[in-house]
């Protein structure tokens, strides 16, 4: 993890970095404000555009910490300036989302319509044109908010491997499986 530790963050345009007395980073940008607290035996230099964490010793902990923290800073970095969005697909005859403000619906086939109330800082659009599957659309700027929200909505209905029905990201390759075989006797 220290490879990742070391490189340094470009600090783009428009977002402004903030270290408080308590090693709380702040980051403040165009999509919005994230913060995250760092282990205090930990440094963060903020310098000319850059930012660079520095650990206090090589012990075990503080090399994994290391690069944990270097990822997370980063992570509101590009989350604030630019955004993280994911897409997901409905695949299977009759299976329907609709959003209407922060509120999901999901059909799923089951005898009932699923609601998720999504987090505000999330921002969700349904799409469904004739003759595809359903889309899913989530952005937002907290890149951990966004994959837990889309872990909980996949895990309504994961893709079985016989058909490939359920939910699944874009772009996500489902392991198939081959059905029974009649066996001659």
């Amino acid at each position: 993890m220290s490879r990742i530790g070391k490189a340094p963050i470009e600090i783009p345009a428009g977002v402004t970095v903030k270290v408080d007395a308590n090693n709380v980073v702040t980051v403040k940008g165009p999509k919005g404000e994230l913060s995250q607290a760092v282990n205090p035996e930990f440094k963060v230099n903020v310098e000319d555009g850059h930012l660079t964490v520095v650990r206090p010793s090589d012990d075990r902990e503080h090399r994994a910490q290391h690069g944990l923290y270097r990822a997370l800073i980063h992570n509101m970095v590009v989350g604030v300036s630019t955004g993280y969005r994911k897409e997901m697909e409905l695949v299977g005859v009759g299976y329907r989302a609709s959003a209407t403000g922060q509120v999901l619906e999901l059909s799923l086939g089951f005898s009932h319509a699923i609601y998720i109330k999504l987090p505000a800082e999330i921002k969700v659009e349904a799409k469904s044109e004739r003759n595809k599957n359903p889309l899913i659309i989530l952005e937002s700027d907290d890149k951990q908010l966004l994959g837990q929200v889309c872990a909980k909505i996949r895990s309504l209905r994961k893709p079985e491997p016989y058909k490939g029905k359920g939910i699944k990201f874009v772009g996500e390759i489902i392991r198939r499986k081959s059905g029974k075989t009649a066996g001659a006797k």
